[in-house]
């Protein structure tokens, strides 16, 4: 990315790194670039955003790196530095570089889908509660491509709104573990069972946000994953439909996972002396909660804050289209009165 960086510096006249400008002479014609160098900027930039995302096949460092990791550094990671690779995304390469995003977003979409399933069904199989929450990562990041290589309103609104909610629900996943960690030092899923009978409040807890984290409606991860479904059956059903499936497979993993760990017979001793959450841990998960039901029962404001950024984007992505019109670009209009997402 640093080398397409200067490339663009370079090709802009040497004279300034912004990013406005170069966005505007690019857009009015005063820096122009053959559909060669577009192409090789694109891949610069996507191939460092997709490695961040992580995306499939280049998300083989997220797993090891959530497991290494304190419960800090796992939150700091799920919540905020697997966002930079999203937010890339739409911040660079689609503005910057929108024919050859056109061209390659077949592809992309593709290798979303891959992750979305493949994510899914690596998780199901993790005796490592934290592993499988990092595993869960990488299908719904994938997710978060899918929508955004739709070019729809609602795809991008979706995986734009799915950023925060997957900050927010496996953010406080890793908390939550972080939580059963520092109190039984083990994540193994075969070591727990029956948890709730001790443990009521951190049940209830892990609980709402296990249905935040597979999109129950009412909850934030609905609100961004039907979005994203929406602007994805508009322009591919049948990629819609494959990524419903991975919407399918979330729910078994995480619910298998939640009845392993917390429901059932106490059968470990060791469990039984597990103490619940003190208040100090309720007011950290507190307002992290009271965000995924704010989200998931009024979208709105989100939303609408998201529309006009979208809408300079959508721009960029019809002027690479063919003059046949090949590539569809639907919009989706958010009323001035109501609520929620239309």
């Amino acid at each position: 990315m640093p080398v397409g960086i200067l490339y663009l510096f370079h090709a802009n006249g040497g004279t300034s790194f912004d990013l406005v400008q170069i966005t505007r002479n690019l857009t009015t014609g005063a820096l122009e670039l053959s559909n060669r160098q577009e192409a090789w900027l694109f891949l610069a930039f996507l191939i460092a955003f997709i490695i961040k995302v992580p995306m499939f096949p280049f998300h083989t460092w997220l797993p090891d790196a959530h497991v290494e990791a304190p419960t800090a550094g796992s939150v700091i990671l799920a919540g905020v530095l697997l966002k930079m690779g999203a937010y890339g995304l739409l911040r660079f390469c689609l503005p910057l570089f929108p024919t050859a995003a056109v061209s390659i977003a077949p592809f992309m979409s593709i290798l979303a889908l891959i992750g979305i399933i493949y994510g899914a069904l690596v998780a199901m199989v993790q005796p490592d509660v934290k592993k499988l929450v990092a595993y869960s990562s990488v299908s719904h990041m994938g997710l978060i491509v899918l929508g955004i290589f739709a070019f729809t309103t609602q795809g991008l609104q979706g995986s734009t709104v799915q950023m925060l909610n997957h900050g927010l629900s496996t953010g406080a996943l890793f908390l939550l573990v972080g939580m059963i960690y520092e109190r039984r030092h083990t994540r193994m899923i075969s070591d727990f069972g029956g948890l709730a009978h001790t443990n009521p409040v951190l049940a209830s807890l892990f609980l709402i946000v296990t249905l935040s984290s597979i999109g129950l409606p009412g909850l934030n991860g609905f609100v961004g994953e039907v979005l994203i479904l929406v602007g994805t059956f508009a322009r591919h059903p049948v990629y819609g439909a494959i990524a419903a499936l991975g919407m399918i497979l979330g729910a078994v993993y995480m619910l298998w996972m939640y009845q392993r760990v917390f429901l059932g017979k106490l059968t470990n001793p060791a469990n039984a002396a597990m103490h619940d959450i003190n208040w100090r841990e309720k007011l950290i998960l507190l307002p992290i909660i009271l965000a995924m039901l704010w989200i998931g029962v009024y979208s709105r404001p989100f939303l609408r804050r998201m529309e006009a950024s979208i809408h300079v984007i959508q721009r960029r992505i019809e002027s690479a289209r063919s003059p046949e019109g090949g590539y569809r670009v639907e919009r989706m209009h958010i009323p001035e009165s109501g609520g929620g997402a239309r």
